[in-house]
Parts: structure tokens; sequence; C-alpha cells
């Protein structure tokens, strides 16, 4: 039994921590639709999200045009070029991997920032890039009711937001923040991609969290 009359009970919250734990970046999809149901109540949980100064500054470009998905994909594809030739000796493991999965996924959506965001000054005047922590919550909300809907969800970060932005006739002051990979899955990953693929493993909790100074762990 607990005193705190606002927690949820045991099996609520087994569901929460459960949905985090087995939320994964996915990249591998199987053509199947999305009902329309489910996606009108993850753009609902996006919608939730907290946002500084409660300015909203999400706006979700639904992709339906097949030839501006291919346009999309090959943002992607130059961006992925550039940044395995920016790795170095890293270059051909990064190459072997599956960064995307914009042809193969049932829904594509473009995250962004909306537009005239500078008169909202409420959490912004010396922090300008809550509007951005507010649009990640967006994507975060989003995320877990996927993987709680069985809807597999991959961010990818591969394009030049500017290339982007006129791609998809945004406004002056507008910048995409993600593309949103959505679709069924024939099964999510048991762990982290990256993980799997040896690209780097999870670090021990300990070392980020730190006691009254920088570093300190004592």
């Amino acid at each position: 039994m607990t005193d705190n009359q606002h927690q949820y009970s045991e099996q609520q919250r087994a569901a929460i921590y459960q949905v985090i734990g087995e939320r994964r970046d996915m990249r591998h999809f199987i053509n199947k639709p999305i009902d329309e149901a489910i996606m009108q109540r993850l753009f609902k949980v996006a919608h939730q999200a907290p946002s500084v100064g409660y300015m909203q500054p999400w706006r979700i470009i639904r992709i339906k045009t097949p030839q501006l998905r291919n346009d999309i994909y090959q943002l992607v594809d130059a961006e992925r070029i550039k940044t395995a030739e920016a790795l170095a000796e890293r270059q051909q493991q990064f190459m072997r991997l599956k960064v995307e999965g914009i042809n193969d996924c049932a829904e594509l959506l473009v995250m962004a920032l909306m537009d005239e965001r500078e008169p909202h000054v409420f959490g912004r005047r010396t922090m300008p890039e809550m509007d951005l922590a507010s649009v990640s919550c967006a994507i975060q909300n989003m995320w877990l009711a996927a993987r709680a809907e069985g809807i597999g969800m991959g961010w990818v970060s591969l394009f030049e937001p500017d290339d982007l932005a006129e791609l998809l006739t945004m406004p002056k002051g507008a910048k995409a923040v993600a593309i949103l990979c959505l679709g069924h899955v024939k099964e999510f990953y048991p762990a982290p991609m990256l993980a799997m693929e040896n690209w780097r493993q999870q670090q021990p909790l300990e070392q980020f969290i730190f006691n009254d100074q920088w570093g300190q762990t004592d």
C-alpha cells in the first residue's frame, strides 16, 4: 500500500515503464497501412506535450505525395553520404547501417518549429532553444504512444533543414526538426539498433548523475 493518493496502480506504472524501456528507433517496416484512428491518437498526444510558455511551437506536415516522399529521400541520402565522409575511419561501418525507412514506412511526417517565434519570450528570454525542447517532447509523446499501439517509429535527422524547408514551402523562420517514419513492423528490435550494430553502447547511469557540482558523484 502507498500513502500517495496520486500514484497510479502498480499495473499502470509497469505499463508506462515498459513502453519507455521498449521504445525503439525503427528503420524496418512492413507494407501495411496504419489505421487512421491510430494516427489521430498519435497526433493528439503530440499536441498534448508540454511547451514553454504554452506556445505549442510544433507543426506536423503529413507527407501524402509519392514524389514528395522521394524528394525527401533524396535529401536524406545526400546527407547520409556527407555524414559518412565526415566520419573518417568509421565511414564504411556507417554506410552499412540502415539509417532511415522513408521508402518503406506507411506514414511519413515532418515535425517542424513554427515561424514567428520571436515574440514568445516566456521561458525563452535566456534560453530561446526551449521551443526546440518543446517540439522534442511532442515527438517523444508520439513515439511512446506509437510503441503502445504496436507501431514502429524512427526519427531521421540526416537532412539540411533549409533544403527541406524549401521543399515543403515552409515560411521564413520555420525550421524542420525531424523526419518521422511510422509503420507496422515485423518485430521490434530487442535492443537499440545502434547498440546491436556495435556503433555505441549504453553507458552506466551513474556516470550521468552528479551531486551539487559537475562531475561530483560522492
